[in-house]
């Protein structure tokens, strides 16, 4: 059985614990927390263990480092004394690259990743990639444990993490964007609040549902559901003068880019 440690008891640090301990993996999980209150919520739950005895990641095989990436140093001093170079280091910390991870914990076993939102109801999709001195066994050790939580793509660099940040990463946020102008467009026509969330959010998902189950591009979708002088080729026009499209590909390369800046690259 893995023992699996997760550093950050915060939505994605549990969101991760949580699958983990409800999926069929061969391991066990704890979480380690610093904020009291937070720890007292995860262990009321009578499901995951949670505290702050850090001296358990002596024992750990599999560490998530799910904190925020300004804290990272200050963890990284904390923590490094009680690690080995047999570890394993999974780290979903936006922007920090595995040389910042290695050196700051001095090993050398490291997995990078990518989640978003939607992991949290199993809708997930995370990229990840290992350095150099990960095993296959273990990226698909990693992959199995990402997969709790949706879709798991291994990609072949860092700079892949980075560009996903732009599209799976960030993107709930621009979709969640696009769902609130619509929710805005349906109560200026009248519906009630509840109505206009109804419309919304069956509205996507049922396109959405529609693009993964068949072999059709976004392109012929938009053909089958606008006739000819009819209202949708009227909106989708409008879209068209206004640059929408231009608009949300400038919005992922503007998250792209801060996403490598973050890292200290460039793109």
């Amino acid at each position: 059985m893995k023992k699996i440690t997760v550093i950050g008891g915060g939505n994605m640090g549990f969101t991760y614990a949580e699958s983990i301990y409800n999926s069929n993996l061969d391991a066990s999980i704890e979480v380690l927390e610093k904020s009291v209150e937070r720890i007292d919520e995860i262990n009321n739950l009578n499901t995951i263990s949670a505290g702050d005895d850090f001296s358990i990641l002596k024992d750990s095989d599999v560490i998530f480092l799910a904190v925020k990436p300004q804290i990272a140093p200050s963890v990284f001093e904390g923590i490094k004394e009680l690690l080995n170079k047999e570890q394993l280091v999974v780290s979903i910390m936006a922007g920090t690259t595995i040389e910042t991870i290695q050196n700051g914990l001095g090993l050398d076993k490291v997995v990078r990743a990518m989640p978003n939102l939607p992991s949290q109801v199993k809708l997930g999709v995370t990229t990840y990639v290992g350095s150099n001195e990960v095993s296959t066994q273990d990226l698909e050790l990693v992959g199995g444990i990402l997969e709790t939580t949706g879709e798991a793509i291994l990609v072949e660099n860092e700079d892949a993490i980075d560009k996903s940040t732009g599209i799976s990463g960030s993107g709930p946020g621009f979709v969640f964007y696009m769902m609130n102008a619509m929710v805005a467009a349906a109560e200026n026509l009248g519906f009630s609040p509840e109505q206009s969330k109804t419309l919304v959010s069956q509205t996507f998902g049922g396109a959405v549902k529609l693009y993964e189950e068949n072999d059709i591009s976004l392109t012929e979708w938009m053909d089958r559901v606008a006739s000819k002088g009819g209202t949708t080729i009227a909106g989708l026009n409008y879209l068209d003068e206004v640059n929408v499209g231009e608009g949300i590909q400038g919005c992922v390369k503007t998250c792209v880019a801060r996403a490598f800046e973050l890292g200290g690259k460039k793109q």
